[in-house]
């Protein structure tokens, strides 16, 4: 008899060998994003052969509780987390949907036959599901350093996949859903080395928000009523969007229900939050998988922000992840523009004094498999979002004020 292996299980596992391995590409992503009207449908290949597309969790379950004989994760070669998304239409007899990878396809990128039938095989999928379009997001990196400096070194691989996006019919994305470019932090080195590599001036505030008495502490799930709290008046100091506090709650309660000592495993998520006196005045959420860490959410309010608690925070989520055998810290969003007119010129100063190295990645590209569609989404999406946005922020100011 066939020992049980949950879908989460036998999916994570199976991705989190490849080197572009990533959260957004894991099990727990997708069931997220079930429940706010994806559809997520899991795509694995072996060495040989078309696409396995599982498009509901049964399949998935009855796959992971037979690997042993029908599809064994060690003989994967790529996987691909496609979320879909239906688009009611009135006036059109048939549904309609968009697909999108997040951070995927997985695959080895540098292997050209691979990459070739791996695309090849999204495109008919998306055909045969009657997408408009699909959009694919890899973590495949087009360089490393701020463009035109020193550091500045295009990524061979990234270049030639450019290359062969761009006369295969795919499209640079108007709609970068994810940032393209990021800081990474190498956890390899000490601690003492970690800090060396910091900015002095980053160090110091390191050591003043621990003379002034902040403390850190690990956050739980009782801790997301406060935890959005804050990061509504953050979005509304910064000018950014955030979502409603059910779908945080949902992420959170979702990565929370695995262990962070099983990070090499399973996806978790790991919330630090700095209090003054008790208060809790900053935080930063922090999610680990297959030796990676993510900062993807970060928080403070206007107190106490002199005693530089957000240095702390994120000094201690840099050690938390290094002790769990996390190689990477990924700092999650870098400026488009590396200059002051760009947006996040403020928050890429702050990165790079933590000692973050700057990564580009070849960005969002759709496949349109209704060119007409296509151009007609494309022309409606922005002022679609523009609205949507402008109703959250309101949303949000309502809710802190």
């Amino acid at each position: 008899m066939t020992d049980f292996i949950s879908p989460a299980t036998f999916w994570d596992h199976s991705i989190r060998h490849f080197p572009g391995t990533h959260l957004l590409q894991t099990w727990e992503w997708g069931h997220a994003k079930a429940q706010f009207g994806w559809q997520p449908m899991y795509a694995l290949w072996k060495q040989e052969g078309n696409a396995l597309l599982l498009s509901e969790e049964d399949e998935l379950a009855q796959l992971a509780t037979k690997q042993t004989s029908i599809f064994d994760p060690q003989d994967i070669s790529a996987a691909a987390l496609i979320l879909l998304r239906k688009i009611p239409v009135s006036g059109f007899a048939k549904r309609m949907c968009v697909l999108y990878v997040p951070k995927g396809p997985l695959l080895d990128w540098a292997d050209s036959s691979q990459c070739k039938r791996v695309l090849s095989d999204l495109q008919t999928i998306a055909k045969d599901l009657g997408a408009i379009f699909i959009k694919i997001d890899p973590d495949v990196r087009s360089g490393y350093g701020i463009p035109g400096s020193s550091q500045d070194t295009p990524d061979q691989v990234g270049t030639s996949i450019l290359d062969k996006l761009q006369s295969s019919r795919w499209r640079f994305s108007e709609e970068q859903v994810q940032f393209r470019n990021t800081c990474i932090i190498d956890l390899s080195d000490s601690e003492e080395e970690l800090l060396a590599r910091m900015k002095q001036k980053t160090r110091y505030n390191i050591r003043l928000a621990e003379r002034k008495g902040v403390t850190i502490r690990c956050g739980s799930q009782s801790d997301i009523p406060l935890l959005y709290q804050m990061y509504a008046e953050t979005s509304q100091r910064d000018d950014f969007i955030i979502r409603d506090e059910t779908y945080y709650q949902t992420v959170l309660q979702i990565f929370q229900a695995n262990s962070i000592l099983q990070t090499q495993n399973q996806p978790a998520v790991q919330p630090l939050i700095a209090e003054m006196d008790g208060t809790p005045v900053a935080a930063v959420v922090i999610f680990l998988f297959a030796g990676k860490a993510w900062y993807l959410y970060g928080m403070s309010r206007e107190a106490h922000r002199e005693k530089m608690p957000n240095y702390l925070l994120q000094w201690e989520a840099i050690r938390l992840a290094k002790s769990l055998g996390c190689q990477v810290y990924d700092l999650w969003g870098a400026p488009d523009q590396f200059d002051e007119s760009d947006s996040m010129w403020g928050v890429y100063r702050f990165k790079e004094g933590l000692g973050g190295s700057v990564v580009r990645h070849i960005g969002a590209w759709d496949y349109p498999i209704q060119p007409f569609l296509y151009r007609l989404y494309t022309q409606t999406l922005p002022r679609l979002l523009s609205a949507m946005r402008q109703h959250q922020k309101n949303r949000t100011k309502r809710l802190i004020g």
